[in-house]
């Protein structure tokens, strides 16, 4: 029983989603409908994407301070 669905997953090739299996042996994903296959990504292969959040220094700017004035626009009439 070394192959396995890979539950939500959707093909790259045909776009059919729950048809792909995963050999657990050799990390092999093939698709049932279209017969496509590739080596599944090892870990860590690829860098995060750089964004403000994971990013240090984009942590420790702040943004200033504004003083603002509520208006009640009832009390214009």
């Amino acid at each position: 029983m070394p192959k396995r669905f890979i539950a939500g997953a959707v093909c790259p090739r045909c776009g059919e989603q729950d048809k792909l299996t995963v050999d657990t042996e050799t990390d092999l994903r093939e698709c049932v409908k279209c017969d496509f296959s590739e080596k599944r990504p090892q870990e860590g292969g690829s860098a995060e994407i750089k964004t403000r959040v994971n990013r240090p220094a984009a942590r420790r700017s702040e943004t200033p301070a504004q003083v603002i004035t509520l208006v009640d626009p009832s009390e214009d009439q």
